[in-house]
């Protein structure tokens, strides 16, 4: 996933749940663009394009900048996307438009990296937390914050306070579980009982099934 990426829109005109039902009949997503003391423009953007964006950037933490009507790119984050709860299709999208100097709070994904020793000795990985909330300039936004976790034990676990941000505020609290190497699940079974349940098995009668029912009489019987 990129941190980097861009995307034209065009300014609409037509508000309203009418207006959004012809443009998303045209293959368009309406959608605002807003920001802190910056007027809300409404835009539509193509489904399409829009849909091969999502698909290739970290939605949360990517700066975008958006050409509204071939003008010059506003540099925006992705703050809401609306979808369809059983079509393949958006329905609305708000970008939240940045300044310079101005700290913003993203969510930025954590990449686990390496095999913990634990998991070498049987142990189960679980991942509890896939992504942290920080504070920064925009042009400090990471894509990613990987954390290496091949020195995890068997009972060990990693948290948030662990990782080395770089300088960037932390909002989540450091106390939070990242991931933990859990021991492995083990179903004891008594030798005995399965030993009895078996000779059971081989004493029992096969069950016979026939189309015929009890009370018929055989063929010859008088």
């Amino acid at each position: 996933m990129t941190n980097q990426a861009s995307l034209k829109v065009q300014s609409r005109d037509g508000r309203g749940k009418g207006a959004a039902r012809q443009l998303r009949r045209a293959g368009a997503i309406p959608g605002n663009v807003y920001g802190r003391e910056v007027e809300p423009v409404a835009v539509a953007a193509d489904q399409l394009e829009f849909a091969a964006l999502v698909s290739a950037i970290s939605v949360e933490n990517t700066i975008v900048e958006l050409s509204v009507d071939d003008g010059a790119p506003r540099r925006v984050l992705i703050r809401e996307i609306q979808r369809h709860p059983v079509r393949s299709e958006y329905l609305h999208v708000d970008f939240f438009e940045i300044r310079a100097g101005e700290k913003l709070n993203v969510n930025v994904p954590l990449h686990l990296v390496g095999t913990p020793i634990g998991v070498r000795n049987g142990g189960v990985l679980q991942q509890v937390r896939h992504e942290i909330e920080i504070e920064c300039l925009p042009s400090e936004i990471p894509p990613s914050f990987e954390v290496d976790i091949s020195g995890l034990e068997i009972g060990d676990s990693l948290h948030i306070g662990d990782i080395d941000l770089g300088g960037v505020e932390l909002l989540d609290e450091a106390e939070r579980t990242i991931c933990l190497v859990a021991a492995p699940r083990v179903v004891e079974v008594e030798e005995e009982e399965d030993l009895e349940g078996l000779l059971e098995e081989e004493e029992a009668e096969p069950e016979v099934i026939t189309a015929r029912g009890d009370d018929e009489e055989e063929e010859g019987e008088d």
